[in-house]
């Protein structure tokens, strides 16, 4: 019993992890090109730059202010 119940408790863990794991969005420009763009890695602050000192919840909020920032427009 209490190994059923365990592996039933190991099983809900592994399915629901992706679940929790948020994936937040930057909108960095490039160093060389200038250009910018969404990226879902933290800019490194030498190749790419942080164009919005703000992390997104989506990729839609990422393009909205990719589109809206002084920097790179």
């Amino acid at each position: 019993m209490i190994r059923k119940v365990a592996i039933a408790s190991a099983l809900v863990a592994i399915f629901s992890i992706p679940a929790f794991a948020a994936t937040e969005y930057w909108v960095a420009k490039d160093a060389a090109t200038k250009k910018c763009e969404v990226v879902t890695k933290k800019p490194d602050g030498t190749k790419l730059t942080d164009a919005g000192n703000k992390t997104y919840t989506s990729k839609a909020d990422a393009e909205k202010a990719l589109k809206e920032l002084a920097a790179c427009k």
